[in-house]
């Protein structure tokens, strides 16, 4: 498959037929002077017409988009693996579908991702000033701070949907239901750089959220506990060495 396109927008969604319009007409508007530029939307069992009107919106505005449409839901991070592996990028950028991340800080992680000279790397987003519930928030600060105290992957808001990274770089990583909270401490864990944006973040305007108090932290507990047993049993080959016929001359390995 080749790799022609400069930047994939994938993006998630279910059931967000009132979002995906504006979010679309904001997208394409933000990155209609990057060449190649693509979103790749994955409709996750949605069903109202979010993939219509995702249809007809890109129709309208002349944007090359790219559809996946899954019979059932099978969550957010299915629908991301569904996504990324139809994308045509070296480099894809992810976003929620619900409208609460904004296209407008998509330069700013491509900017950033310019400075990095590891080809494994994640720009991760930080919202800073959500505009959720105070619930919501508290539930998100305590969880950060749990899984940072335990995997060190050294951002400080993992749960934003808004993150860039090679795509050769997320096919590296192991990858499981909820695996989209854990992309920073997985990338590290492959010996790839880490960066962290800060970007917007908007109250959702229509539809109603996929998670609740329960499930987040039902999935978190078993989630994080799989990570931490993943990272502690992972080794990174440092390549010391090259005979000129390409194969390792010799190897250490990284702990």
């Amino acid at each position: 498959m080749g790799q022609e396109r400069t930047l994939s927008l994938v993006i998630p969604a279910k059931d967000e037929a009132a979002n995906i319009a504006s979010l679309l007409t904001e997208a394409f508007g933000v990155m209609r002077d990057y060449h190649g530029f693509e979103v790749v939307l994955v409709d996750d069992g949605s069903t109202d017409n979010t993939l219509d009107t995702a249809i007809r919106t890109a129709r309208a505005l002349g944007g090359r988009l790219a559809t996946v449409r899954h019979d059932q839901s099978i969550g957010q991070s299915g629908a991301l693996a569904s996504g990324i592996r139809r994308a045509r990028s070296r480099l894809i950028v992810t976003m929620d579908g619900d409208g609460q991340n904004d296209p407008a800080d998509i330069p700013a992680l491509l900017q950033k991702a310019n400075t990095l000279t590891n080809p494994d790397f994640c720009i991760a987003g930080y919202r800073k000033n959500r505009k959720d519930t105070a619930w919501k928030r508290f539930q998100s600060k305590l969880a950060n701070r749990v899984r940072d105290a335990l995997l060190h992957d050294g951002v400080p808001d993992t749960g934003c949907g808004l993150k860039l990274f090679p795509r050769d770089t997320f096919l590296k990583l192991p990858w499981f239901d909820h695996g989209h909270r854990f992309i920073p401490a997985l990338v590290r864990g492959i010996g790839g750089d880490i960066a962290v944006v800060e970007v917007n973040h908007r109250p959702r305007t229509a539809g109603t959220s996929k998670y609740n108090a329960w499930n987040r932290a039902w999935a978190g507990i078993v989630d994080l506990l799989g990570v931490l047993w993943l990272l502690r049993r992972t080794r990174v080959p440092v390549i010391r060495e090259l005979d000129h016929a390409g194969t390792h001359a010799s190897m250490a390995e990284r702990t």
